[in-house]
């Protein structure tokens, strides 16, 4: 999720966290989005009755959004997503192969990433594919100048002369891109093999050698951490770990600020709900609840952020986690033993409920029961003011913030006072005071739950505050246990 409020590929959270460079909503487009404005721009009449076509208009449409909401950029860095041959790209090779010749060779770079499998019976690796991909391409009028070439074996040099031969591009143009034990570790990687060098060669630039001295102390971060906590991620959707893919990697740089090794055990919330919390919790040094929807595994969360509280385990609640928390505090805390969520039904204290106004700039959105799932929910960047005194107004050591949203219920600020009274302080909201977007346990080591989504922002040469606070925490946690 971006600043300006889009969902996009997970792919844009990796540029982020190794650029530094906030994304946007024009950084990304899909299949589907073409298609819309395509037909959009049909029904206004922009092409005049024309027959609508993939050529010219849905590549037009394609090469518009590739060349626009450009300022002072040196580099446009221009993913295609998918398979050579898959059908669904082919409108978006036909796009940049007609870029590339409007640009000329000098202003434009094609850049192929193939796989070189190891076939393990056989011993060797194979090029086959990489050579059939390269044809594939090349039929529908695109040359590759450089080939990114994935594989878990080193390639031989005489294997990487095969290619060059057989694909039609330079030897020093075969890039090896090898597994390596981090993600961080690419960046070394790639410049090792000198893919770097190659394409400044191409564009005839002439360039210093990197300073890769920040990404070289981060490996030795990872790699010689002075000690290890456990982390429990209490999550619904914990079969599909990309479905956490910014958590895992925000957690890493809480795990690098502090100089230790996050593990992080994936516990599964429907599992609590028919087996209990306490045997699969009680070797963690603290608990992240994050996002989620709907019903399902629910009442796990909720045991989780018991547990947390009960044993003096640090907590992080995320989005669904922190609601999940307050509900968890009403029932046990505030003696309200019916509260609950409006997403699940019509409890009798609806401490968390369907958001149904809200600021954005300078106009309110609005929504109601009847509103369409898609394209509804509060999504971007949104202002919050912290309470003085507060753990978090320490941590983020400043007294207004601005974290990326994604989420369609909020906790209900009419509970606020019944809930503070019972220890459950609200120590971050919205500037107009209506949505609370933090809370805490002052009492607790460390039990604090946020509506939005800091793993968004975080960054291995800027972790994000809560989340090293967070480690810092569990760090403490196990040195008591």
């Amino acid at each position: 999720v971006t600043d300006d409020g889009a969902e996009t590929d997970l792919d844009l959270g990796h540029y982020e966290r190794f650029t530094g460079v906030p994304a946007r909503k024009s950084d990304n487009v899909t299949t589907g989005q073409i298609y819309s404005d395509v037909l959009a721009r049909e029904r206004r009449g922009d092409y005049l009755g024309a027959t609508v076509q993939v050529i010219p208009h849905v590549t037009d449409a394609i090469k518009a959004f590739v060349l626009g909401d450009l300022a002072d950029e040196d580099f446009v860095i221009c993913e295609i997503g998918g398979t050579v041959g898959d059908i669904e790209g082919l409108p978006f090779l036909e796009a940049i192969r007609q870029l590339g010749n409007q640009l000329g060779r000098e202003r434009s770079l094609f850049l192929h990433c193939t796989l070189i499998p190891y076939i393990a019976a056989a011993g060797e690796l194979k090029t086959k594919p990489t050579q059939h991909s390269v044809k594939e391409l090349q039929s529908v009028g695109i040359k590759p100048d450089i080939l990114v070439c994935r594989s878990e074996r080193e390639i031989p040099k005489d294997e990487r002369r095969k290619i060059a031969l057989f694909c039609n591009v330079r030897e020093e143009a075969v890039i090896p891109a090898l597994d390596v034990r981090s993600i961080y570790a690419v960046p070394r990687a790639y410049h090792e093999e000198g893919l770097d060098d190659e394409v400044c060669r191409h564009f005839g630039l002439e360039v210093g050698q990197p300073t890769l001295e920040s990404w070289d102390q981060v490996m030795t971060r990872v790699d010689e951490p002075d000690g290890e906590v456990t982390i429990g991620v209490v999550g619904k959707y914990v079969s599909l770990l990309d479905a956490y893919k910014s958590l895992a990697e925000s957690l890493t740089h809480g795990g690098i600020a502090n100089n230790v090794r996050v593990k992080v055990s994936w516990l599964d919330s429907e599992v609590f709900e028919r087996e209990g919390t306490t045997q699969q919790l009680e070797g963690v040094h603290g608990i992240l609840v994050p996002g989620g929807f709907g019903e399902r595994g629910a009442e796990g969360k909720i045991a989780a952020a018991r547990f947390a509280r009960e044993h003096q385990v640090p907590y992080f609640g995320i989005c669904f986690g922190m609601q999940m928390a307050v509900i968890e505090a009403a029932r046990n805390l505030a003696d309200l033993p019916q509260a609950g969520s409006t997403e699940f039904g019509q409890p009798t204290d609806p401490v968390v409920g369907l958001m149904t106004e809200w600021s954005r700039g300078n106009a309110v959105e609005r929504r109601n029961s009847r509103s369409d799932l898609g394209g509804t929910m509060r999504l971007g960047a949104y202002p919050c003011l912290l309470k003085d005194g507060s753990r978090v107004r320490s941590i983020y050591g400043a007294d207004s913030i601005s974290e990326r949203h994604r989420h369609r219920y909020e906790v209900n600020i009419n509970y606020q006072e019944k809930l503070e009274q019972a220890g459950l302080l609200f120590s971050g909201l919205s500037p107009d005071g209506e949505l609370p977007e933090i809370v805490e346990l002052p009492d607790h080591p460390w039990f604090v739950g946020v509506q939005f989504h800091p793993e968004l922002k975080s960054k291995p040469f800027a972790p994000h505050p809560l989340f090293t606070s967070f480690v810092e925490a569990a760090v403490e946690q196990s040195r008591l246990v």
